[in-house]
């Protein structure tokens, strides 16, 4: 399968300011050369991801963040403003992230796996989904115009590759420096490569990028499933 994406828009929604950088920077890379518009909504503050030397004002700080890798990936940013851990699928939550969708209208969303190992990807998986039909909606009336059919939607990868099996592959070999580049921004998560209940993200990603690039046969790729939901699901 040869993927195209000029012509698209792609908007990668995540829990926490580092997870697209992990997930799918390559891919939102890949698309934006191909002439694609390329966004990431980030739903959660990131202000309970401290490191040893804690960080005063962590959400402003990973907000900042956050906001030079979207510059240097060259994606439009979105901010929620939940606090970690209290992200849920719930009615405020649906109604901000639609409006996103009118503002950036997607033609693909990337989403956390529905399976995921944390509780706020799973949630950001559960309102990227509903958002994708509500977005599309007469009967939910916004600020922004309705988008005229709900964009598709990939199931990201698992940070680790836990418990996701892969339905297909994005070459991202040209895009293993930049993705580098884009996780460095994020300074604050970068002190926390020690601590036991956090991993060293950079090289994290590479091990994770080599290894679905060995099962596809590149240097390193991404992984995803499409979610096959009615209108949710297009030819490529």
């Amino acid at each position: 399968m040869r993927i195209d994406f000029s012509g698209e828009r792609v908007l990668a929604v995540v829990a926490h300011p580092d997870d697209a950088d992990l997930l799918c920077a390559g891919t939102l890379a890949r698309a934006r050369d191909d002439g694609a518009a390329i966004g990431v909504c980030v739903l959660c503050q990131g202000d309970k991801g401290q490191p040893s030397q804690r960080i005063e004002g962590l959400a402003a700080v990973r907000r900042r963040e956050m906001g030079a890798s979207a510059r240097l990936l060259g994606a439009e940013l979105f901010l929620g403003d939940c606090p970690d851990g209290q992200l849920a699928d719930e009615p405020g939550r649906r109604s901000q992230l639609v409006e996103f969708y009118r503002r950036f209208q997607p033609t693909l969303v990337l989403a956390h796996w529905p399976d995921d190992y944390h509780p706020d990807h799973r949630a950001a998986g559960q309102l990227a989904e509903a958002a994708s039909w509500f977005c599309a909606s007469a009967g939910h009336a916004g600020a922004a115009p309705r988008l005229a059919q709900p964009p598709s939607l990939w199931w990201m990868d698992t940070v680790d590759m836990a418990g996701f099996r892969p339905g297909f592959y994005v070459d991202v070999s040209r895009y293993v420096e930049l993705k580098q580049q884009l996780l460095a921004c994020h300074k604050s998560q970068l002190e926390r490569a020690g601590e036991k209940d956090f991993g060293p993200l950079i090289e994290q990603m590479l091990h994770q990028g080599r290894t679905r690039g060995s099962q596809a046969g590149v240097e390193a790729a991404e992984a995803f499933r499409v979610h096959l939901a009615w209108k949710r699901t297009r030819a490529w």
